[in-house]
């Protein structure tokens, strides 16, 4: 179990309990020892957690405790569930499916009048079907950023005129209604911005990039910095 789980599991255990509990129930329950247990409780402490307690004596979250170990306001809170909403209707499966496990975790722990706070939101992102992002393009272009694999795209411009191109992907943007895949075009030896409504077909050749000063991705956003919206 990663230690951010195992914290957050922690947290989950001593939320709402009107006695104590005990250093040996919480490694039962989390399948640590003992020693484990003292430590991330002394470290959640140091970190403004409000547990209570000692060893031997057991731990309690301290009354009134609004988000532990988040401690975040009502505005962002709500900030938090608006963004996962638009993540999951326009960021792609991968993201998506992440967005909704981290909403579902920040929720376990918030007091009610938060709880309803989050849901009396008004600020949604529908999820339709026919968007670019659900094909799962945004997934596999995403892949290719991280892993700095070399596509092969046939590419159709404004006018449906195709080509093919070898690019290295650097990263992707998002504007409020389509997608851009900034990297560099080999076939033209500079950088560009492709649109993934318009990729025909992309696949990976099996090659991978060291991206260097010349043509990494922070010399791709000081070229599109004062121009973001230049034609292919």
């Amino acid at each position: 179990m990663r230690r951010a789980d195992r914290l957050f599991l922690l947290i989950h255990a001593l939320r709402g309990r009107r006695q104590a509990i005990t250093a040996q129930q919480l490694a039962q329950t989390l399948e640590v020892s003992l020693r484990t247990v003292y430590r991330d409780v002394a470290d959640l402490q140091r970190s403004g957690v409000p547990i209570e307690g000692e060893a031997g004596v057991g731990y309690l979250l301290r009354k009134g405790a609004d988000i532990p170990p988040l401690m975040f306001s009502p505005d962002e809170l709500e900030a938090l569930v608006v963004g996962s909403r638009f993540v999951r209707a326009f960021g792609g499966e991968r993201l998506g499916r992440g967005a909704t496990a981290a909403l579902l975790k920040i929720e376990a722990v918030l007091p009610p009048e938060l709880r309803e706070r989050a849901a009396r939101t008004r600020i949604f992102a529908p999820e339709l079907g026919n968007r670019v992002e659900a094909s799962g393009i945004i997934d596999a272009l995403y892949a290719a950023v991280q892993n700095r694999h070399v596509l092969r795209l046939t590419y159709r411009d404004g006018e449906s005129r195709a080509s093919e191109r070898e690019i290295e992907p650097l990263c992707l943007s998002f504007w409020g209604g389509s997608w851009t895949l900034g990297a560099w075009c080999r076939l033209r030896a500079d950088f560009r911005s492709f649109r993934p409504d318009r990729i025909a077909a992309q696949a990976a050749t099996g090659e991978t990039f060291d991206a260097d000063e010349r043509r990494g991705l922070d010399a791709y956003l000081r070229s599109v910095g004062s121009s973001l919206s230049d034609q292919l």
